[in-house]
Protein backbone atom coordinates (compact mmCIF):
# COMPACT_ATOMS: atom_id res chain seq x y z
CA UNK A 1 0.00 0.00 0.00
CA UNK A 2 1.45 3.31 -1.45
CA UNK A 3 1.06 6.66 0.81
CA UNK A 4 -2.19 7.80 -1.52
CA UNK A 5 -3.90 4.23 -0.80
CA UNK A 6 -3.56 4.86 2.96
CA UNK A 7 -4.45 8.40 2.95
CA UNK A 8 -7.92 6.93 1.80
CA UNK A 9 -7.94 4.39 4.75
CA UNK A 10 -7.71 7.29 6.92
CA UNK A 11 -10.92 8.78 5.96
CA UNK A 12 -9.52 11.80 3.24
CA UNK A 13 -10.23 11.55 -0.27
CA UNK A 14 -7.58 12.07 -2.59
CA UNK A 15 -9.12 13.38 -5.93
CA UNK A 16 -7.10 14.41 -9.19
CA UNK A 17 -7.01 18.29 -10.15
CA UNK A 18 -7.08 17.66 -13.96
CA UNK A 19 -8.40 16.52 -16.60
CA UNK A 20 -8.11 15.68 -20.32
CA UNK A 21 -8.86 13.57 -22.86
CA UNK A 22 -5.51 11.90 -22.90
CA UNK A 23 -5.65 11.16 -19.62
CA UNK A 24 -9.12 9.31 -20.24
CA UNK A 25 -8.00 7.89 -23.53
CA UNK A 26 -4.66 6.46 -22.58
CA UNK A 27 -5.68 5.05 -19.46
CA UNK A 28 -3.73 7.00 -16.92
CA UNK A 29 -7.00 8.42 -15.19
CA UNK A 30 -8.04 4.90 -14.71
CA UNK A 31 -4.56 3.96 -13.59
CA UNK A 32 -4.57 6.36 -11.21
CA UNK A 33 -8.10 5.06 -9.95
CA UNK A 34 -7.31 1.54 -9.54
CA UNK A 35 -3.46 2.19 -8.50
CA UNK A 36 -3.30 5.68 -6.26
CA UNK A 37 -6.55 5.98 -4.61
CA UNK A 38 -7.93 8.90 -6.86
CA UNK A 39 -11.56 9.01 -5.97
CA UNK A 40 -12.36 12.48 -7.82
CA UNK A 41 -11.45 14.80 -10.09
CA UNK A 42 -11.42 18.50 -10.36
CA UNK A 43 -11.34 20.52 -13.22
CA UNK A 44 -11.97 24.40 -13.59
CA UNK A 45 -10.80 26.99 -16.74
CA UNK A 46 -7.39 26.98 -16.29
CA UNK A 47 -6.96 23.26 -16.58
CA UNK A 48 -8.97 22.88 -19.88
CA UNK A 49 -7.33 26.00 -21.59
CA UNK A 50 -4.32 23.89 -20.57
CA UNK A 51 -5.49 20.76 -22.06
CA UNK A 52 -7.10 22.20 -25.30
CA UNK A 53 -3.44 24.21 -25.78
CA UNK A 54 -1.50 21.04 -25.65
CA UNK A 55 -3.45 18.19 -26.88
CA UNK A 56 -3.69 17.04 -29.82
CA UNK A 57 -7.06 14.72 -29.11
CA UNK A 58 -9.33 18.11 -29.48
CA UNK A 59 -7.67 19.37 -33.12
CA UNK A 60 -10.59 17.02 -35.30
CA UNK A 61 -13.65 17.84 -32.79
CA UNK A 62 -13.07 21.43 -33.09
CA UNK A 63 -12.69 21.48 -36.75
CA UNK A 64 -15.64 19.92 -37.04
CA UNK A 65 -16.97 22.23 -34.82
CA UNK A 66 -16.42 25.22 -36.53
CA UNK A 67 -17.98 24.09 -39.42
CA UNK A 68 -20.66 23.43 -37.81
CA UNK A 69 -21.55 25.47 -34.44
CA UNK A 70 -20.77 29.01 -34.59
CA UNK A 71 -20.85 29.80 -31.00
CA UNK A 72 -17.76 29.65 -29.34
CA UNK A 73 -18.64 28.48 -25.77
CA UNK A 74 -21.00 25.85 -27.30
CA UNK A 75 -18.28 24.76 -29.02
CA UNK A 76 -16.03 24.33 -25.91
CA UNK A 77 -18.96 23.16 -24.02
CA UNK A 78 -19.49 20.09 -27.05
CA UNK A 79 -15.00 19.73 -26.23
CA UNK A 80 -15.09 19.11 -22.87
CA UNK A 81 -18.66 17.88 -21.45
CA UNK A 82 -17.80 14.26 -23.10
CA UNK A 83 -14.73 14.29 -21.29
CA UNK A 84 -16.78 15.50 -17.64
CA UNK A 85 -19.00 12.40 -18.68
CA UNK A 86 -16.56 10.05 -19.45
CA UNK A 87 -14.50 10.80 -16.06
CA UNK A 88 -17.74 10.51 -14.22
CA UNK A 89 -18.45 7.12 -15.74
CA UNK A 90 -14.84 5.64 -14.92
CA UNK A 91 -15.56 7.10 -11.25
CA UNK A 92 -19.67 5.50 -10.75
CA UNK A 93 -18.09 2.52 -9.35
CA UNK A 94 -16.42 4.76 -7.26
CA UNK A 95 -19.80 6.81 -6.23
CA UNK A 96 -21.95 4.01 -5.68
CA UNK A 97 -19.54 2.03 -3.10
CA UNK A 98 -19.11 5.29 -1.15
CA UNK A 99 -22.98 5.43 -1.15
CA UNK A 100 -22.66 9.00 -2.69
CA UNK A 101 -20.22 10.07 -0.46
CA UNK A 102 -17.38 10.30 -2.82
CA UNK A 103 -16.16 9.67 -6.64
CA UNK A 104 -17.31 13.22 -8.25
CA UNK A 105 -16.38 14.98 -11.07
CA UNK A 106 -16.68 19.39 -10.53
CA UNK A 107 -17.10 21.50 -13.66
CA UNK A 108 -17.68 24.84 -13.15
CA UNK A 109 -20.05 27.41 -14.55
CA UNK A 110 -18.75 30.50 -16.64
CA UNK A 111 -16.25 32.95 -14.54
CA UNK A 112 -18.20 35.44 -15.76
CA UNK A 113 -21.40 35.06 -14.02
CA UNK A 114 -19.20 35.11 -10.53
CA UNK A 115 -21.14 38.14 -9.23
CA UNK A 116 -24.49 36.88 -10.43
CA UNK A 117 -26.95 34.99 -8.22
CA UNK A 118 -29.58 34.18 -10.93
CA UNK A 119 -27.30 33.44 -13.99
CA UNK A 120 -25.24 31.17 -11.93
CA UNK A 121 -28.30 28.74 -10.69
CA UNK A 122 -29.76 29.10 -14.29
CA UNK A 123 -25.96 28.16 -15.68
CA UNK A 124 -25.60 25.10 -13.13
CA UNK A 125 -29.17 24.03 -13.81
CA UNK A 126 -28.14 23.82 -17.86
CA UNK A 127 -25.03 23.00 -17.29
CA UNK A 128 -26.21 19.76 -14.45
CA UNK A 129 -28.78 18.91 -17.50
CA UNK A 130 -26.26 18.31 -20.23
CA UNK A 131 -23.92 16.15 -17.96
CA UNK A 132 -26.15 14.54 -16.96
CA UNK A 133 -24.18 11.81 -14.01
CA UNK A 134 -25.24 11.56 -10.46
CA UNK A 135 -21.47 12.24 -9.84
CA UNK A 136 -20.78 15.83 -11.15
CA UNK A 137 -20.38 18.72 -8.77
CA UNK A 138 -21.41 21.88 -10.58
CA UNK A 139 -18.54 24.58 -8.98
CA UNK A 140 -19.97 27.66 -7.76
CA UNK A 141 -17.36 30.46 -6.72
CA UNK A 142 -17.68 31.46 -3.23
CA UNK A 143 -18.48 35.04 -3.51
CA UNK A 144 -21.51 36.52 -1.93
CA UNK A 145 -23.49 35.88 -5.36
CA UNK A 146 -22.14 32.80 -5.63
CA UNK A 147 -23.40 31.78 -2.07
CA UNK A 148 -26.88 32.91 -2.75
CA UNK A 149 -26.79 30.78 -5.85
CA UNK A 150 -25.26 27.95 -4.21
CA UNK A 151 -28.29 27.83 -1.06
CA UNK A 152 -30.68 28.44 -4.32
CA UNK A 153 -28.93 25.20 -6.27
CA UNK A 154 -28.63 23.48 -2.54
CA UNK A 155 -32.22 23.81 -2.32
CA UNK A 156 -33.36 22.39 -6.00
CA UNK A 157 -30.98 19.34 -5.44
CA UNK A 158 -28.38 20.40 -7.59
CA UNK A 159 -24.73 19.14 -5.95
CA UNK A 160 -21.94 21.97 -5.71
CA UNK A 161 -18.42 22.10 -5.54
CA UNK A 162 -18.15 26.13 -4.33
CA UNK A 163 -14.57 26.68 -5.01
CA UNK A 164 -12.09 30.03 -5.09
CA UNK A 165 -12.39 30.20 -1.25
CA UNK A 166 -9.60 31.66 0.42
CA UNK A 167 -10.22 32.17 4.22
CA UNK A 168 -12.16 30.46 7.21
CA UNK A 169 -14.93 33.30 7.18
CA UNK A 170 -15.02 32.46 3.88
CA UNK A 171 -15.77 28.35 4.51
CA UNK A 172 -18.14 29.60 7.27
CA UNK A 173 -20.22 31.41 5.05
CA UNK A 174 -20.13 28.49 2.44
CA UNK A 175 -21.48 25.92 5.29
CA UNK A 176 -24.27 28.25 6.66
CA UNK A 177 -25.67 28.79 2.79
CA UNK A 178 -25.28 24.99 2.51
CA UNK A 179 -27.29 24.34 6.14
CA UNK A 180 -29.85 26.64 4.82
CA UNK A 181 -30.41 25.55 0.99
CA UNK A 182 -31.03 21.97 2.90
CA UNK A 183 -33.12 23.41 5.40
CA UNK A 184 -35.31 25.14 2.93
CA UNK A 185 -35.28 21.87 0.93
CA UNK A 186 -36.44 19.73 3.80
CA UNK A 187 -39.10 22.30 4.37
CA UNK A 188 -40.24 21.72 0.92
CA UNK A 189 -40.52 18.13 1.35
CA UNK A 190 -37.61 16.98 -0.60
CA UNK A 191 -35.15 13.87 0.16
CA UNK A 192 -32.11 15.79 1.44
CA UNK A 193 -29.95 12.18 1.63
CA UNK A 194 -29.02 12.54 -1.93
CA UNK A 195 -27.61 16.04 -1.38
CA UNK A 196 -23.71 16.79 -1.70
CA UNK A 197 -21.86 20.21 -1.29
CA UNK A 198 -17.80 20.33 -1.33
CA UNK A 199 -15.91 24.15 -0.19
CA UNK A 200 -12.85 24.17 -1.38
CA UNK A 201 -10.03 25.87 0.09
CA UNK A 202 -7.46 27.35 -1.97
CA UNK A 203 -3.63 26.43 -0.18
CA UNK A 204 -0.85 28.17 -1.72
CA UNK A 205 -2.03 31.06 -3.23
CA UNK A 206 -2.66 32.08 0.18
CA UNK A 207 0.80 31.74 1.60
CA UNK A 208 2.14 33.31 -1.53
CA UNK A 209 0.55 36.69 -0.68
CA UNK A 210 1.21 36.04 3.16
CA UNK A 211 5.05 35.40 2.19
CA UNK A 212 4.87 39.36 -0.13
CA UNK A 213 3.76 40.87 2.82
CA UNK A 214 5.62 39.16 5.15
CA UNK A 215 8.68 39.79 3.82
CA UNK A 216 7.91 43.75 3.43
CA UNK A 217 7.28 44.03 7.01
CA UNK A 218 10.94 42.45 7.55
CA UNK A 219 11.32 41.84 10.97
CA UNK A 220 12.73 38.53 12.29
CA UNK A 221 9.00 37.44 13.64
CA UNK A 222 7.25 38.06 10.12
CA UNK A 223 9.68 36.23 8.56
CA UNK A 224 9.65 33.58 10.89
CA UNK A 225 6.07 32.90 10.09
CA UNK A 226 6.50 32.41 6.11
CA UNK A 227 5.14 29.70 4.94
CA UNK A 228 2.59 29.07 7.69
CA UNK A 229 -0.53 30.41 6.88
CA UNK A 230 -2.19 28.45 4.89
CA UNK A 231 -2.17 25.61 6.94
CA UNK A 232 -2.35 26.99 9.64
CA UNK A 233 -5.78 28.43 8.51
CA UNK A 234 -6.87 25.42 6.90
CA UNK A 235 -6.61 23.65 10.82
CA UNK A 236 -8.79 26.23 11.87
CA UNK A 237 -11.11 25.70 8.85
CA UNK A 238 -11.61 22.34 9.85
CA UNK A 239 -12.43 22.87 13.32
CA UNK A 240 -14.93 25.64 12.04
CA UNK A 241 -16.07 22.28 10.14
CA UNK A 242 -16.37 20.03 13.06
CA UNK A 243 -18.33 22.69 15.51
CA UNK A 244 -21.05 23.76 12.32
CA UNK A 245 -21.09 20.05 11.29
CA UNK A 246 -21.03 17.69 14.58
CA UNK A 247 -22.75 20.48 16.72
CA UNK A 248 -26.12 21.53 17.04
CA UNK A 249 -26.62 23.64 14.39
CA UNK A 250 -26.75 20.62 11.83
CA UNK A 251 -28.53 17.99 13.97
CA UNK A 252 -31.67 18.06 12.97
CA UNK A 253 -30.72 17.53 9.14
CA UNK A 254 -28.43 14.80 9.76
CA UNK A 255 -31.17 13.04 11.70
CA UNK A 256 -32.98 13.23 8.17
CA UNK A 257 -29.80 11.93 6.91
CA UNK A 258 -28.00 15.08 4.95
CA UNK A 259 -24.32 14.92 5.07
CA UNK A 260 -21.61 17.74 6.12
CA UNK A 261 -20.17 19.64 3.38
CA UNK A 262 -16.33 18.10 3.25
CA UNK A 263 -13.42 21.03 2.96
CA UNK A 264 -11.61 20.00 0.16
CA UNK A 265 -7.67 21.05 0.07
CA UNK A 266 -7.53 22.96 -3.09
CA UNK A 267 -4.18 24.74 -4.92
CA UNK A 268 -1.84 22.16 -2.67
CA UNK A 269 0.86 22.49 -5.25
CA UNK A 270 3.53 24.33 -3.88
CA UNK A 271 4.49 27.84 -5.70
CA UNK A 272 7.46 28.19 -3.43
CA UNK A 273 10.60 26.16 -4.49
CA UNK A 274 12.19 26.84 -1.11
CA UNK A 275 9.20 24.65 0.79
CA UNK A 276 8.41 20.52 0.58
CA UNK A 277 6.74 19.52 -2.34
CA UNK A 278 4.29 18.13 0.18
CA UNK A 279 3.77 21.08 2.66
CA UNK A 280 -0.41 21.28 1.84
CA UNK A 281 -0.81 17.47 2.30
CA UNK A 282 1.04 15.56 4.95
CA UNK A 283 -0.10 18.38 7.90
CA UNK A 284 -3.55 18.24 6.55
CA UNK A 285 -4.75 14.37 6.65
CA UNK A 286 -7.48 14.17 8.35
CA UNK A 287 -11.11 12.59 8.58
CA UNK A 288 -14.52 13.59 6.22
CA UNK A 289 -11.91 15.84 4.29
CA UNK A 290 -11.01 16.12 0.23
CA UNK A 291 -7.39 16.74 -0.92
CA UNK A 292 -7.20 17.73 -5.29
CA UNK A 293 -3.64 16.96 -5.87
CA UNK A 294 -1.60 18.34 -9.09
CA UNK A 295 -0.24 14.91 -10.82
CA UNK A 296 3.51 15.84 -9.87
CA UNK A 297 1.79 16.32 -6.10
CA UNK A 298 -0.13 13.20 -6.16
CA UNK A 299 2.94 11.55 -7.75
CA UNK A 300 5.25 12.98 -4.49
CA UNK A 301 3.08 11.38 -2.23
CA UNK A 302 2.87 8.14 -3.57
CA UNK A 303 6.94 8.46 -4.46
CA UNK A 304 7.90 9.54 -0.60
CA UNK A 305 4.86 10.81 1.19
CA UNK A 306 4.07 10.05 4.54
CA UNK A 307 0.09 9.34 5.91
CA UNK A 308 -0.75 10.21 9.04
CA UNK A 309 -3.93 11.94 11.22
CA UNK A 310 -2.04 15.23 11.52
CA UNK A 311 -4.89 17.59 10.84
CA UNK A 312 -6.04 18.04 14.13
CA UNK A 313 -2.62 18.75 15.69
CA UNK A 314 -1.27 21.84 16.25
CA UNK A 315 -4.77 23.36 16.72
CA UNK A 316 -3.58 25.50 19.22
CA UNK A 317 -0.27 26.17 17.43
CA UNK A 318 -1.69 27.38 14.06
CA UNK A 319 -4.66 29.79 16.33
CA UNK A 320 -1.43 31.28 17.80
CA UNK A 321 0.58 31.58 14.24
CA UNK A 322 -2.55 33.62 12.58
CA UNK A 323 -3.08 35.65 16.10
CA UNK A 324 0.98 36.60 15.35
CA UNK A 325 0.17 37.43 11.95
CA UNK A 326 -3.14 39.63 13.04
CA UNK A 327 -0.54 41.36 15.41
CA UNK A 328 1.57 42.09 12.57
CA UNK A 329 -1.20 43.84 10.54
CA UNK A 330 -1.96 40.84 8.31
CA UNK A 331 -5.23 40.60 7.79
CA UNK A 332 -6.78 37.11 7.08
CA UNK A 333 -10.12 38.22 5.51
CA UNK A 334 -8.68 40.84 3.94
CA UNK A 335 -6.81 38.40 2.46
CA UNK A 336 -9.14 35.95 1.56
CA UNK A 337 -11.43 38.98 -0.03
CA UNK A 338 -8.31 40.08 -2.45
CA UNK A 339 -7.53 36.62 -3.68
CA UNK A 340 -11.13 35.94 -4.47
CA UNK A 341 -11.05 38.52 -6.37
CA UNK A 342 -7.70 37.76 -8.14
CA UNK A 343 -8.98 34.20 -8.38
CA UNK A 344 -12.19 34.73 -10.51
CA UNK A 345 -10.50 37.44 -12.51
CA UNK A 346 -7.51 34.33 -13.43
CA UNK A 347 -10.36 32.20 -14.38
CA UNK A 348 -12.11 34.29 -16.30
CA UNK A 349 -8.79 35.17 -18.43
CA UNK A 350 -8.78 31.23 -18.96
CA UNK A 351 -11.97 31.21 -19.91
CA UNK A 352 -11.64 34.06 -22.45
CA UNK A 353 -8.32 32.16 -23.64
CA UNK A 354 -10.75 28.82 -23.91
CA UNK A 355 -13.22 30.82 -26.01
CA UNK A 356 -10.82 32.36 -27.94
CA UNK A 357 -8.94 28.93 -29.01
CA UNK A 358 -12.40 27.42 -29.88
CA UNK A 359 -13.02 30.25 -32.24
Amino acid sequence: MNAAQHVATLGQSLWLDNLSRILIRDGTLAGLIAGSGVSGVTSNPSIFQNALATSPYYADDLARLKAGERDAEQRYEALVIPDIQAACDLLLPTFEASGGNDGYVSLEVAPRWAYDAAQTVAEAQRLSAAVDRRNLLVKVPGTPEGLSAFEALTTLGINVNVTLLFSVAQCQAAFDAYIRGLAARAAAGADVRRSKAVASLFLSRVDTLVDKQLTAIGTQEALSLRGKAAVAMAKLAYQAYLQTFHGGAFAALAQQGATPQYLLWASTGVKNPDYADLLYVEPLIGAETINTLPDKTLAALVDHGKAALTLEAGTDEAAAQLAALAHLGVSMDAVGERLQVDGVNSFEASFTQLLEQAT
